[in-house]
């Protein structure tokens, strides 16, 4: 009802310039005698906006855009995965990267028309409906939907039918074979486990360290990890079981970077996450019936960014096992997706599955 009032001032607004020009210049508005054309004038005026938004563990990212589909701004700002920072400070985050988008192109909250937010952690009817409470006094006229990084991840393919594999912070697969209808394999956050992932391959590795401690003996990667932390081993104990799910992502780029100078021991840690994720690819295509469907696979997340090693693992045991996957990367970035989808919904009713 907002958009059909919106519309219907609009043309009156439009209808009464008109008379009025019409009266000062007889020879019409649009004459190329006019200095300006008040409808484009008034179009300009009258322009919607939105926002699409990417919430992780690490960073959130932002994208404004206009109704037209011209992109105007990205921004970033902090975490907002909403199990480790909670709804406030999730929203929070959200609001900083839109307003800061927002500012850059001197627009203001109110002309915003719809923002839609893929959050980590967001699986939970209740998570959502609290981030989106949050962010309303943000965006007093935005119609606001919060929905599943992962459901939108999948939507940034692109493509139907495909897979997309997501390795960082956490870890998820998911895949479609229709707009509706997906499956989904892990992806159960820090606790019940997320393998593959950044958090997963950093309590692996902290474990492996510890029984090295044990034993007494010499071990390259726990020598990093008190460097990078300063601070002795018992220390860092501490730290990791008073903040777990910060502490163990941290580790990851050590596993990685030892992995590329040969570190045996990081990279059978690493081969053991590419085996991980590789299994979550096969439940998902086992699921949807995939086995004999050629399928677009993209890969994305901070894990295959951050390892060389680990790519070339997946890759290898993808082509052995999955032999209908066509992999590559992420064809644009998921909050530019969430942002052409929250365009569209301008006009049209916005589809998302469940979360």
């Amino acid at each position: 009802m907002r958009f059909l009032a919106h519309c219907s001032f609009a043309y009156y607004a439009l209808a009464c310039f008109k008379i009025g020009m019409s009266a000062r210049h007889p020879q019409g508005i649009d004459s190329p005698g006019t200095a300006q054309n008040p409808a484009v004038l008034l179009y300009a005026f009258l322009m919607r906006y939105v926002l699409g938004f990417d919430g992780g563990g690490t960073k959130t990212e932002c994208v404004l855009m206009d109704e037209t589909g011209a992109i105007l701004a990205h921004s970033r700002s902090g975490a907002s995965n909403v199990v480790n920072v909670g709804p406030e400070a999730a929203a929070a985050a959200l609001a900083e990267a839109g307003l800061e988008a927002l500012r850059s192109v001197a627009k203001p909250p109110s002309d915003v028309a719809y923002i839609l937010v893929g959050l980590s952690g967001a699986g939970e009817p209740r998570a959502r409906w609290d981030v989106q409470e949050e962010l309303k006094p943000s965006f007093p006229n935005a119609t606001i939907l919060v929905t599943s990084d992962l459901i939108l991840t999948l939507g940034a393919t692109g493509k139907i039918p495909s897979v997309v594999v997501i390795a960082g912070t956490g870890s998820a697969v998911l895949g479609r074979t229709s707009p509706l209808k997906v499956a989904r394999a892990g992806g159960f956050g820090p606790i019940i486990g997320d393998p593959g992932s950044a958090n997963d391959i950093g309590r692996k590795a902290v474990a492996r360290c510890f029984q090295k401690f044990l034993n007494n003996e010499k071990f390259p990667l726990t020598d990093e990890i008190l460097r990078t932390f300063d601070c002795t081993w018992s220390q860092f104990v501490d730290h990791v079981r008073a903040q777990p799910t910060v502490i163990f992502p941290k580790i990851f780029p050590m596993v990685a970077s030892a992995a590329e100078s040969g570190d045996m021991a990081a990279r059978a840690i690493l081969s053991l996450a590419a085996v991980n994720l590789i299994e979550q690819v096969r439940e998902v295509v086992d699921q949807l019936q995939m086995r004999n469907t050629k399928f677009f696979l993209a890969k994305t997340g901070g894990v295959f960014d951050g390892s060389a090693f680990l790519n070339e693992q997946f890759d290898l045991l993808l082509r052995k096992t999955v032999h209908s996957a066509r992999p590559g990367p992420l064809p644009r970035p998921v909050a530019e997706s969430a942002a052409e989808l929250a365009r569209n919904a301008l006009t049209n009713p916005l589809q998302i599955p469940e979360s």
